[in-house]
């Protein structure tokens, strides 16, 4: 399947996987590029730019297929070494960056002039268009489904990516909420090139995060997620948990009078308790709705080679018989 996007990555199949908080090791990344997607390792995860530079290398050893780099931009009292993982990624011969967070503006021009692809998440359309003004490559549009930040505008992909399809002249994936075949073929029908998936990849056998969590993932729906620090204007969707809901009683509780220093006995430091000890009811981590539709836990191929299959039958049979047209032999 060719899309704008498969030809400005140069991968096969219009699927990226997200950066994602110590899961975006080498191993996740090399696994979703040999698949022919687009892998990505989480640059903040690595904590310097030395070990971002070993795990780059590291992936190197994994994969010949393109990858990439996240960088999330985050305020921060005490900011990591941004100038020096920007430059990890440079002397690394990346090509791709995932940027997040704040406006990457100030950090555009010396990726350009190595020749790397920008693209930036977005969960709103006007946050696209600066994306777009500023020189970025793609845009992943992030819908109000998304695990972690989905923003404080509550629009779904349904609405935001035809929204995003009107005014936007680069290309764009539909991030939040994916996991399936007819899930990309909707996203392209809606006028996206791709999709961005990060909590579907977390439950495949590829993943380096401990087995309860995978485990939580299948046995949960799409009920089963909450959205945390609304009142500080820092959203974030997370998986519900015994530490999530004592974060939430706090905030109903103080009600506009919270500050981070109450809750953050649930949400400092609690990825390595969950994702490497397994602790599940350590406090909040990003998690989508779209853990509704998790069922297994295959390998990293048997879930992208799946969602091509399933997506080209729709769109070879299904969608071809709608319009009367012959449908081509699976």
């Amino acid at each position: 399947m060719k899309t704008r996007i498969t030809e400005l990555f140069g991968i096969e199949h219009p699927i990226i996987q997200g950066g994602m908080h110590m899961v975006g090791y080498a191993e996740m990344a090399a696994a979703v590029s040999n698949a022919g997607g687009l892998g990505i390792i989480t640059g903040l995860t690595q904590g310097t730019p030395e070990n971002l530079a070993r795990e780059i290398a590291r992936c190197r050893e994994m994969t010949d297929k393109p990858f990439g780099v996240n960088l999330t931009f985050l305020p921060a009292v005490t900011p990591p070494d941004y100038p020096g993982f920007v430059e990890a990624i440079i002397k690394s011969g990346v090509k791709v960056v995932e940027t997040a967070g704040n406006n990457p503006q100030k950090w555009m021009p010396g990726l350009k002039e190595a020749g790397i692809k920008v693209i930036h998440k977005c969960t709103s359309v006007r946050h696209s268009l600066k994306a777009e003004a500023i020189g970025c490559d793609a845009v992943s549009v992030d819908g109000f489904e998304c695990g972690g930040h989905p923003g404080e505008d509550d629009v779904g992909n349904w609405v935001l990516l035809p929204r995003a399809a009107e005014e936007l002249k680069i290309p764009f994936v539909a991030s939040g909420g994916c996991a399936t075949g007819s899930q990309l073929v909707a996203a392209l029908a809606l006028g996206a090139d791709g999709v961005n998936m990060g909590t579907r990849f977390i439950a495949t056998t590829d993943a380096p995060v401990h087995q309860n969590v995978k485990d939580a993932l299948v046995k949960a729906t799409e009920l089963d997620t909450r959205l945390i620090m609304r009142p500080l204007r820092n959203t974030e969707r997370v998986l519900t948990n015994a530490g999530v809901e004592r974060l939430l009683e706090k905030e109903r509780t103080l009600g506009d009078k919270i500050t981070f220093a109450d809750i953050a006995p649930e949400v400092a430091g609690v990825y390595p308790a969950i994702f490497k000890e397994g602790k599940m009811d350590a406090g909040g981590w990003s998690c989508g709705m779209v853990a509704g539709l998790i069922h297994d836990v295959p390998t990293v191929k048997e879930l992208v080679d799946r969602i091509m299959a399933e997506a080209e039958q729709i769109i070879a049979q299904r969608l071809a018989s709608l319009l009367g047209k012959t449908a081509v032999p699976a």
